[in-house]
């Protein structure tokens, strides 16, 4: 570990040098590579000098420990007990930082939530969890814009797609990708019977145009009228645009927008990023065996978190975490102790392999 620590060392001190360069400075693309490696071997060098320096200090302490006494030798005893205790601490947070790197950690995300299965209450439970997102990136700090939603007669979403900008977002995001079920005492339930609906959630990353190149002739784009709620035309011109990449059959629309051109771009950056993730996806399945789908059917067997209302209970049963604060997860957005969780497992099951 400290041959490849002082490697990366190396490596940092030469990206410091290139990030003054005339040449990076002046060209975007190689300045935003060479800051997102500088950001990355940051923490791990300043750990790494701290961890050297506590072992420089325990030597040091050893060394002198046999020419003291008295109120010296129980002092220098103190140092190297407070040396020993940085070495243990910083020898598994180096393990933690130098676990391989998500690929998609320093991007953006585009999130699409869907009602799947039991009808409008689906669709209502789409747009809690929309407006769940939308608190929890205010906890953040990050911004977010609504790409596109198609409103259901009763208030809720059929599906609704956002984009999320931030710090941390895809590392924290990523994790809402699956089924999510709701038991509740639906809306349009007359006698007070509960119902178990969901919801789908998918996590994409947001590509740039340098992650997937599209040959625009790869590409059927078709323009209509917006639509609202109940089928009901919203719109007198054809603003709409749906765009369909031929050679994997992804469909993406967008209707937004009462600019042609303003959908139509908007489309593009949704269609880089589900291109990007299908190209992600093959490669896994590749070292892996299998392709793991983030929202299954859609059916409520598929559930990777449930919310029951009657119990103010949210189980994320992929860490076997139980809330009793409903109100808090989905009302105010509260979900970095799920989040928390499931970090710690990704990590605990990446050391175990490594």
């Amino acid at each position: 570990m400290l041959d490849r620590l002082a490697h990366l060392e190396a490596e940092y001190e030469e990206v410091v040098g290139r990030l003054g360069d005339p040449v990076v400075l002046s060209d975007q693309r190689l300045l935003r590579e060479e800051s997102r490696r500088h950001k990355r071997l940051e923490p791990i060098v300043a750990a790494y000098r701290e961890y050297r320096q506590s072992l420089e200090d325990l030597a040091t302490a050893k060394e002198m420990l046999g020419d003291t006494t008295g109120a010296d030798r129980e002092m220098l005893r103190a140092e190297m007990t407070q040396a020993e205790s940085s070495i243990e601490r910083l020898e598994e947070e180096l393990k933690v930082l130098l676990l391989p790197k998500d690929p998609n950690d320093d991007k953006n995300v585009i999130v699409e939530v869907r009602g799947a299965e039991g009808g409008e209450e689906a669709n209502l439970f789409a747009k809690d969890l929309y407006e769940m997102y939308v608190r929890y990136a205010e906890r953040h700090g990050w911004k977010l814009e609504l790409l596109s939603s198609d409103p259901s007669d009763m208030g809720g979403f059929r599906d609704v797609t956002f984009l999320a900008k931030g710090e941390g977002v895809w590392t924290r995001m990523k994790f809402e990708g699956g089924v999510h079920r709701v038991q509740r005492v639906p809306v349009t339930e007359s006698q007070g019977r509960i119902h178990t609906s969901s919801a789908t959630v998918t996590v994409l990353p947001e590509a740039e145009e340098v992650d997937v190149h599209i040959d625009p002739n790869d590409l059927q784009i078709d323009v209509y009228r917006s639509s609202g709620p109940g089928g009901q035309s919203v719109n007198t011109t054809d603003s709409a645009v749906r765009i369909t990449h031929k050679p994997t059959g992804v469909v993406v629309s967008m209707q937004d927008e009462k600019s042609q051109i303003q959908n139509r771009a908007r489309a593009l950056v949704v269609l880089r990023s589900r291109l990007l993730k299908l190209e992600q996806d093959r490669q896994a399945a590749e070292l892996s065996g299998q392709r793991k789908d983030q929202t299954g059917s859609g059916g409520r067997s598929d559930k990777m978190r449930t919310y029951n209302f009657k119990e103010n209970r949210v189980t994320d049963h992929r860490v076997r975490v139980t809330l009793y604060s409903l109100d808090k997860v989905l009302g105010e957005g509260a979900l970095d102790e799920i989040t928390d969780a499931l970090i710690a497992d990704e990590r605990s099951r990446q050391l175990s392999q490594e």
